[in-house]
């Protein structure tokens, strides 16, 4: 037993010290069933997103994107780079209009998610909703920068794991690391900052064919998962 828990802990060490260059796409696809514990837990819950309208700047191969279209009445995806499905555009270059879409929701990359934030509140008419790393909402850069300055309105993490792996869905993927949704709902004003969590829901979210998905890009398929660097906490 004291060998299986030191390989256990020696796994956990080995995946955080895994770093992204700096000039990678970040390319981590949001399994399906937690676009869908969003919708189903923490915002517009009871079908009121069906007439509503949604961005997602950060599409990759649509695998988020596709799952918001069960929801909203309508959905514009785009990322900076071409991974065959949605606009080809930089959400961080390329302004949208001041409340031109009611809902803004993705996965940033984690190095440029404050920029997509602060890039995203004033498009979105009706609120902003992250999945970033449980990470992210430590370190006195952030709260200073963000977190103090606009707080959301919600962080919802979830209590089961989200496993990410780089370019690609995997139905049998593991991860040691934490995700949360966090959430500025424009419709609710306060000061504070509530605490949710998303409780077990993976295996009744989980639909047929949700993992029957091409690559997101024929050259990031490598298996390891996505881990916090060293710098990235301490930002």
């Amino acid at each position: 037993m004291d060998l299986a828990r030191n390989k256990q802990n020696i796994s956990h060490a080995v995946m955080s010290q895994r770093a992204e260059a700096r000039d990678s796409l970040d390319n981590f696809p949001t399994p399906p069933w937690a676009t869908r514990a969003l919708l189903e837990h923490v915002i517009e819950r009871g079908g009121y997103a069906s007439h509503l309208t949604c961005l997602e700047p950060a599409c990759g191969a649509g695998h988020m994107s596709k799952v918001l279209k069960e929801y909203f009445k309508d959905v514009r995806s785009a990322d900076a780079f071409d991974y065959g499905y949605g606009h080809v555009e930089d959400f961080l270059s390329v302004k949208y209009s001041k409340g031109s879409w009611d809902w803004v929701i993705t996965n940033p990359p984690f190095r440029l998610a404050e920029d997509f934030i602060l890039e995203a509140l004033p498009v979105a008419r009706r609120g902003v909703a992250m999945l970033v790393r449980t990470v992210f909402i430590e370190s006195v850069g952030r709260y200073e920068r963000i977190f103090s300055q606009i707080p959301p309105t919600s962080v919802a993490q979830f209590v089961e794991r989200v496993p990410m792996v780089k370019g690609r869905l995997d139905s049998k993927a593991s991860t040691a690391t934490g995700y949360a949704w966090i959430v500025w709902d424009k419709n609710y004003e306060s000061s504070f900052t509530q605490m949710k969590w998303i409780p077990p829901c993976r295996k009744r979210l989980e639909k047929d064919g949700d993992y029957h998905e091409p690559l997101s890009s024929s050259y990031e398929t490598s298996l390891d998962e996505e881990t916090p660097t060293k710098a990235d906490l301490l930002l």
